[in-house]
């Protein structure tokens, strides 16, 4: 039999005996590959590991570090849940089982209603199955075929899917064991590879998530190759209802979601001072990179919606209005209105770059079952910023906002990736516009030596754009910051400069945010510090506890003296003891607890417990003010 020249990833060609298995060959490769490799890319396609190569081609190994192995490893583990529950409760009808971000679930037509003891039994039946290591086994079949089998074993929810699907598609379906679901694939090789499954919750979900059909029952689990990472991951689950920014925003006082507001957050006062050291902070960054800030109308008129495109693509997300008999939305974006300010006077080239920026409170429709804290809101504010400029600044603009953003996030702490979105399905302009604009954003990148991810089709139906995905605490990501290249706003908008040859020209534009909305970078920032905020954030930066009513006015006096200096300061004047005072201050998270007695008041002194490091002994009251107005100002 002859041989097969396989390309692999970092380029290298590789030669096997034709009629090998992709498993074969990963393990020839090296025996650790064998091992971890969960499916592979054929010539691009993602494939079993049992497939056996006949020609030539590309061959690149998945393992469960990447997202796509994760997919299939989480939903080969849906597949050993459903022949768990059909095993323990014969004439369980399935319907559908995918993977999902860090885990999978199946939903169920059962008569019986699951419980949590069920979950527990499912859980030592899935154990079995994977001890026994069934191979997962694949089939074709005609869609008559199809149609005939999934009739004869009663599962009329797989009938459906098949009935609905293009007549030329291909339909396969995999067994292990005596279990044979409806699936495209692909699989792990067997059962066996699944290693540590827990099954987390049940749920209520109406078939095809339409309200008039059976309401079915879901199981929620997850998966991973390790014990070990699987009880790293529900530590995490754990700390994160801890930290959960809803919670922590009620205990701290900072916000409310009211009745009468649904997904539009009331801010109390402590959460404004938050929210303002970050607006303060936003405009001291942005002061030195040389931008100007505007404000725009929050109503604006339909026309000036329909020009900007979003009376077309985002419509369903906006709000509207009736002034004087004429049509106005609210603004769901603040780029038109900034359109505008541009247009409000004749610009020439010597003014490029010119960015503007802008704190502007923007409106979007959201559903109700997906409004969740300040993590997703109906109103909120976007730290926006449109930039204009010349055609050969381009990459050096884009690098001075990677460099922005950059600066911002380590502040905070934050690690971070970067991923390209390209062309959308739905989008305006050209594809040579498109690649230019693509190209521009992969130019900066590759001039500062970093980075990044392609993520196709998802662009701004304007633009490519740059999104800044960060990693907080716990290691989970957020999107937030974004850059968008557009060279469809100002066509549409007829904006032009003078240029060195007194002619009329089109600048090119780029929309961009660092914190992306204030609410849910407050909202993240909530759950990163689990409301320990650093001192400079802090509500309250300084709570002094008297011991008894006596030192109380030393106490209110250095009050009045530190607000003046900067310091936000708060004095526990009530009759409790003083340990249930620095329990109270620990459970509000305050940088510093400062106890005063006798002796303080003698020594004008106060002795001092910071946060984490419980008591650090005492200090003269005015060496303390100094430490922390140094910490306050270095924004440590």
């Amino acid at each position: 039999m002859s041989d097969i020249t396989v390309q692999l990833k970092n380029g290298d060609e590789k030669s096997f005996p034709a009629g090998l298995t992709l498993q074969e060959i990963a393990k020839a490769i090296h025996p650790k590959l064998g091992k971890e490799a969960l499916v592979a890319k054929w010539n691009g396609n993602l494939t079993d590991l049992n497939y056996k190569p006949e020609t030539d081609g590309k061959l690149e190994f998945i393992t469960f570090e990447d997202p796509e192995g994760q997919e299939v490893y989480r939903h080969s583990s849906a597949h050993i849940m459903a022949q768990a529950v059909q095993k323990l409760f014969p004439g369980t009808v399935l319907a559908i089982g995918p993977a999902i971000d860090n885990g999978f679930y199946y939903d169920f037509d059962c008569e019986k209603t699951f419980t949590p003891e069920d979950l527990e039994a499912i859980e030592q039946e899935i154990k079995r199955i994977i001890k026994e290591d069934h191979p997962f086994e694949r089939s074709e079949l005609s869609r008559e075929e199809a149609l005939d089998f999934f009739r004869k074993i009663g599962e009329h929810y797989k009938v459906e899917l098949i009935e609905n699907l293009p007549e030329d598609a291909v339909i396969s379906m995999y067994q292990q064991g005596d279990f044979v679901d409806l699936c495209a694939g692909p699989h792990v090789p067997s059962t066996g590879k699944i290693k540590a499954v827990k099954l987390m919750s049940l749920a209520g979900a109406y078939w095809r998530g339409d309200e008039k059909n059976k309401m079915l029952q879901r199981i929620y689990g997850t998966s991973f190759p390790k014990q070990k990472e699987l009880e790293e991951y529900l530590f995490k689950l754990e700390e994160a209802k801890k930290r959960d920014h809803r919670k922590i925003g009620t205990q701290l006082n900072l916000y409310s979601i009211e009745e009468e507001g649904p997904g539009f957050p009331f801010f109390h006062p402590k959460g404004m001072i938050l929210r303002n050291e970050l607006e303060a902070y936003w405009r001291e960054e942005h002061r030195r990179a040389g931008y100007l800030e505007i404000k725009t109308p929050i109503i604006l008129n339909r026309s000036l919606w329909e020009r900007s495109g979003h009376w077309d693509h985002y419509h369903e997300n906006m709000y509207f209005t009736t002034i004087d008999d004429q049509e106005f939305a609210i603004k769901p974006m603040n780029c038109p209105g900034a359109m505008l300010v541009y247009k409000s006077q004749q610009h020439s080239y010597r003014d490029f770059p010119l960015r503007l920026a802008e704190m502007g409170l923007v409106h979007r429709h959201e559903k109700s079952g997906v409004l969740h804290g300040l993590m997703r809101v109906r109103a909120f504010t976007q730290d926006d910023a449109h930039l204009f400029m010349l055609p050969e600044q381009i990459t050096a603009e884009i690098k001075n906002v990677i460099n922005l953003v950059d600066r911002c996030y380590r502040l905070f702490g934050f690690q971070y990736h970067v991923e390209l979105s390209t062309k959308p399905e739905k989008a305006m302009g050209s594809d040579e516009i498109w690649e230019q604009a693509t190209d521009a954003l992969a130019q900066a990148m590759k001039e500062l030596g970093m980075e990044y991810r392609i993520n196709e089709g998802d662009g701004a139906f304007y633009g490519p754009k740059l999104d800044f995905h960060l990693e907080d605490s716990l290691g989970r990501t957020w999107q937030c910051g974004t850059i968008q290249l557009d060279f469809q706003m100002p066509e549409k908008f007829d904006l032009t400069y003078i240029g060195e040859d007194g002619q009329r020209h089109r600048p090119v534009m780029i929309h961009r945010v660092v914190f992306g909305s204030i609410e849910r970078f407050i909202g993240i920032l909530t759950e990163h510090f689990a409301g320990a905020f650093p001192t400079w954030l802090a509500p309250v930066q300084v709570r002094l506890l008297p011991i008894a009513d006596r030192h109380v006015e030393y106490c209110d006096s250095l009050k009045e003296k530190w607000e003046q200096e900067g310091i936000r300061v708060e004095v526990d004047d009530r009759n409790e003891k003083i340990g249930y005072k620095i329990r109270q201050g620990q459970l509000e998270k305050i940088p510093y607890l400062l106890v005063v007695g006798d002796k303080e008041v003698e020594n004008k002194s106060v002795s001092v417990r910071k946060r984490r490091e419980g008591d650090i002994g005492t200090m003269e009251a005015s060496a303390f003010a100094e430490e922390i107005k140094s910490e306050i100002s270095s924004r440590k």
